[in-house]
């Protein structure tokens, strides 16, 4: 056990992150000196065995150097040395292009990332790479455009790993709950038209919207259509997921619509990681969803992939990455598991990501070789807490066939309305580049019987908003 004094920070928040990077938070606490001098000698007794480490004992005042401190610290105790050196966001992308905004060459860029942050060259390549693709196929976006999340909160079953709001319902549930999300598609619809307002992207996702059946996804769409003005719109997306749940009549109203994109998630083609993910589909109901979105004529599709997943080997990893690449996908997206709060996996082993991080490296090594072969390149990232071995989910695709939405929601310098149980709005004010949160309430009952003011809650801090 450790007990880390940081001294001459107000906040602890973002260090004690840093540790948990190296080491479970059950083996260490973290205290700011307040917080430490504050407790009575009896309230020290139960920490004074610990070994006790104060960090920033010379009291800089850039934050920075003191988790620069962190990191080598317990880099040499534990012997590892993460990749993403003293990184622990979400948007490693965002904070580059931020770089790119106030130092403005990409050598200066590299030397930020490197010597303040302590990225190692392959990272820095990735998020370069990444953000210059970004700029080039998407640029800033139009201060009017929105992009536009309509939440499906239902799945037929919740996987091991999932932390997103999923609840498993009968038929009629569903139907009430789509009535009331219909009322809030006609209200945003009509609200943006009247506050000049457009969609640049509009992106259904879950829980698994195929959950539905192909009449209430098609009436669901065709409220969409008839409500939000698509005329600008220049993506329009649809979560499948789970193969289980695509049928050729859910893919015919999804084409019929005008839909171009939709997304199935395999996570893995290895039969026995999906039972023990809690999938109820097979390798071969996922070649037939590729096989049956090819045959309706959807453009493009998104696959998710998992490294990491329990009982898997590098060799599993590259297995179902050379069987995926042979669906012929436009867009894969890696993920790295992460152990999340909310999720069954945390009651099983609360620790797993940290066994796995070798083994993880290897797996991304090999999607990053085979993708790059395939004629992919990264065009988004983002991180998560917990994720084995402190690495990162990254998108590829195909060159121009990117998903938008995906680059504009990590990007966060782009309004964005979210509607259903669950949906998080973030309303963007570039003169002060900040995002103002404008939830909904997660439970879908709840959603339901409040719909009202979750419509109160757009009005007000959106819609009155907008100049």
């Amino acid at each position: 056990m450790y007990n880390f004094v940081i001294r001459n920070v107000s906040n602890k928040y973002d260090c004690e992150e840093l540790i948990k990077v190296f080491i479970p938070a059950d083996d260490f606490r973290a205290w700011t000196e307040d917080e430490w001098n504050a407790l009575t000698d009896e309230e020290k007794v139960p920490f004074t065995e610990a070994e006790q480490v104060i960090f920033n004992e010379e009291m800089h005042d850039d934050k920075n150097h003191v988790k620069r401190e962190i990191f080598r610290y317990m880099s040499g105790l534990t012997g590892t040395h993460p990749a993403w050196g003293i990184l622990t966001g979400v948007r490693p992308v965002k904070l580059t292009g931020e770089i790119y905004d106030r130092l403005g060459s990409e050598e200066a860029v590299r030397m930020e990332l490197a010597e303040t942050y302590l990225l190692d060259d392959e990272k820095t390549d990735l998020l370069i790479d990444t953000y210059n693709y970004q700029q080039e196929i998407c640029g800033r976006p139009d201060p009017k455009s929105v992009g536009i999340y309509i939440g499906i909160p239902f799945c037929p079953t919740r996987c091991l790993y999932c932390s997103f709001t999923s609840n498993q319902v009968g038929d009629s549930e569903i139907a009430r709950y789509l009535e009331a999300l219909k009322t809030e598609i006609a209200y945003v619809g009509r609200r943006m038209r009247e506050t000049g307002l457009w969609p640049e992207s509009i992106y259904i996702g879950g829980g698994t919207p195929t959950t539905l059946t192909a009449e209430q996804l098609d009436d669901l769409l065709a409220t969409v259509k008839e409500h939000i003005d698509l005329e600008k719109c220049r993506e329009f997306t649809v979560e499948a997921g789970r193969p289980d749940t695509i049928t050729y009549e859910k893919l015919e109203a999804i084409k019929k619509h005008g839909i171009e994109r939709i997304s199935i998630n395999p996570q893995s083609m290895k039969e026995r990681t999906l039972e023990l993910i809690g999938r109820s589909h097979k390798p071969g109901d996922i070649v037939k969803a590729f096989q049956k979105a090819d045959w309706v004529g959807i453009p493009m599709v998104n696959a998710d992939l998992i490294a990491g997943l329990p009982e898997e080997e590098p060799e599993d990893f590259e297995n179902t990455m050379e069987r995926i690449l042979a669906l012929d996908p436009e867009n894969i997206t890696v993920h790295t598991l992460a152990v999340k709060r909310a999720s069954r996996l945390i009651d099983v082993d609360k620790d797993f990501h940290f066994k796995q991080a070798e083994r993880v490296k290897r797996m991304l090594d090999i999607a990053k070789e085979k993708l790059k072969n395939a004629g992919f390149r990264p065009y988004y990232l983002y991180r998560q807490k917990n994720m084995a071995g402190s690495f990162e989910n990254v998108g590829y695709c195909k060159e121009g066939t990117p998903c938008i939405y995906n680059i504009r929601i990590m990007e966060e310098k782009q309004t964005i309305i979210a509607l259903g149980a669950g949906g998080i709005s973030k309303m963007y004010y570039p003169e002060e580049n900040r995002l103002e949160r404008v939830p909904n309430v997660s439970n879908y009952e709840i959603y339901i019987s409040r719909l009202e003011e979750m419509l109160e809650r757009k009005e007000k801090n959106i819609f009155m908003e907008v100049i």
